[in-house]
């Protein structure tokens, strides 16, 4: 069994990743810790894991792992493995954006594995990427792949409330974001460096601008992001690129309908619809903010780094009617 540290564990993210761990069969949580929740039994803080009553949450992370997961918010995770040089002589997934960047100064591998699958497998430090940085890439990466990306990249994604975080603020009350929609950080979200350092990494040269509008959405989870680009591709050979680049990818599948959010929430899927209209490519991606971005990945990551099956214990299991 791979013995799980999760520090940072009682906001959304790290709700989310105790979930996915208990149905793991190869994980056993063997701490999860937080400093606001210590002494609280998982159950009272995250309601909806109301089996895990006798689970509480630590106060001081434990060397006594195989892994670690870092649920802090961003900023803290830099400052937690300075208090705690431990963590990088074990496997580590953080899951904040202090690592998501290149920088001389740290060895972390970017753990998007639709992009990176043979670096994380290599590797004992991972930096889980964005929640719209997926879904946004996801769209992209086939495109980047064969240089196809030519004229400028148009986003509208919109995302539910717990893509905020658990911390409460003026635009997460119910009663601000319930009947409610708006736009916020207009050609200026954090996401998009990380972006374009993907699609940098498969078209070096000439990529073109990237405009992207992020919208909140009023509703709990789930990402929905509409790209369009002026592009020479068919619609059927843009479908059979989406399909051939994503075949070896069990997460991410290029469906004939349009997707719907609805679909994915709870499931570590993304699905792609491929369009063309006139001259314009239009791709919409559908995924769970809290699993695809971000704790399903995570265990994603942890699957492959640990040379288990990529999809275990996050298949999307069949049921009977």
């Amino acid at each position: 069994m791979i013995q799980v540290g999760i520090i940072g564990a009682a906001g959304y993210t790290g709700g989310e990743l105790i979930r996915i761990a208990t149905q793991h069969p190869e994980i056993n949580i063997k701490y999860a810790s937080s400093r606001s929740q210590a002494g609280k039994t998982i159950s009272q803080v995250h309601e909806d894991l109301f089996a895990l009553d006798q689970l509480q949450f630590e106060a001081k992370p434990s060397p006594d792992v195989d892994i670690v997961f870092l649920c802090t918010g961003h900023g803290a995770s830099r400052q937690l493995l300075q208090e705690n040089p431990w963590i990088l002589d074990r496997k580590v997934v953080d899951l904040s954006q202090d690592y998501r960047m290149k920088d001389d100064g740290h060895s972390f591998v970017y753990g998007l594995p639709e992009l990176n699958k043979d670096r994380i497998k290599g590797t004992n430090q991972i930096a889980n990427p964005g929640c719209f940085a997926t879904a946004i890439q996801l769209s992209l990466l086939p495109l980047a792949n064969t240089r196809a990306l030519i004229e400028d990249v148009h986003v509208h994604a919109i995302t539910g409330s717990t893509g905020a975080g658990q911390k409460l603020r003026a635009t997460t009350h119910f009663s601000w974001r319930n009947n409610n929609v708006s736009v916020y950080k207009a050609f200026e979200h954090q996401h998009v460096g990380e972006i374009r350092q993907s699609l940098e990494q498969l078209q070096p040269e000439d990529l073109p601008p990237l405009h992207f509008i992020p919208i909140r959405g009023n509703y709990t989870r789930g990402i929905l992001a509409s790209v369009h680009l002026r592009s020479s591709l068919s619609e059927a050979d843009a479908i059979k690129l989406f399909q051939s680049y994503y075949e070896p990818h069990p997460f991410t599948r290029v469906v004939q309908e349009n997707p719907s959010v609805k679909q994915v929430v709870n499931t570590n899927y993304c699905l792609l619809n491929v369009r063309k209209h006139g001259d314009i490519l239009h791709i919409v991606s559908v995924m769970d903010n809290l699993v695809k971005g971000a704790s399903g990945q995570a265990i994603q990551n942890m699957n492959l780094m640990f040379g288990l099956d990529e999809d275990q214990g996050l298949k999307l299991k069949s049921v009977a009617f």
